[in-house]
């Protein structure tokens, strides 16, 4: 072997690791990142607990009549329902994330698609929410409407609360997918810039 060849073959095993290292270091990186997403799954997953025990306790709290304490847990238990599929299904990516090795570009892309799914369902649970909670509303306007006469609400158009709810969800989808962005969306669009640049395996 002539000293050019061995020189080559030395240069080539030197960028070989080169490529390695840098791979090595854009998976920690994206490891890193997926540690700040599932940290914030977490933290987010109490802070629902909670929102729905103090939704649970809003009847009692403010003290609605009868019938209408019951309205409310229909349309409550409803809003549980939904999330409790929500739940599982958040839970269950959360789970299977720690049992996957995150030393693989593939992993890492399963992770990447997988939470970009978890992202849509958390979305779309808050806009069923929020038509619940505006259903509910319109039925205890009806109510409030049909039993008080004197009431308030007696003299509200039904143009004007159907402007209102469209207002209110306009405004709480715009918040939401703020949110979404802020709260996951710009980790994952990391993650997804990392794996883009990883080598195919």
């Amino acid at each position: 072997m002539n000293f050019d060849d061995l020189k080559n073959d030395w240069n080539a095993d030197g960028a070989e690791e080169n490529n390695i290292s840098e791979d090595m270091l854009k998976m920690n990186e994206a490891h890193t990142l997926i540690d700040i997403i599932r940290r914030k799954m977490k933290i987010e997953f109490f802070y629902q607990m909670m929102a729905l025990i103090f939704m649970g306790a809003v009847p009692f709290l403010f003290g609605l009549a009868d019938n209408m304490k019951f309205i409310y847990m229909v349309f409550f238990g409803i809003t549980c329902g939904f999330t409790t599929y929500y739940f599982w299904k958040f839970y269950t990516f959360y789970k299977n994330s720690y049992d996957l090795s995150l030393d693989s570009r593939k992993n890492i892309m399963w992770f990447f698609y997988e939470m970009k799914l978890n992202v849509e369902l958390y979305k779309a649970l808050t806009y069923i929410i929020v038509f619940i909670w505006v259903g509910f509303l319109a039925v205890y306007l009806l109510i409030a409407k049909t039993w008080a006469i004197d009431n308030v609400f007696a003299k509200i158009s039904s143009t004007y609360i159907v402007l209102n709810c469209f207002i209110t969800i306009l405004i709480i989808g715009v918040i939401t997918e703020l949110w979404a962005w802020y709260y996951y969306g710009r980790y994952l669009k990391r993650v997804k810039a990392i794996v883009d640049e990883l080598d195919f395996e």
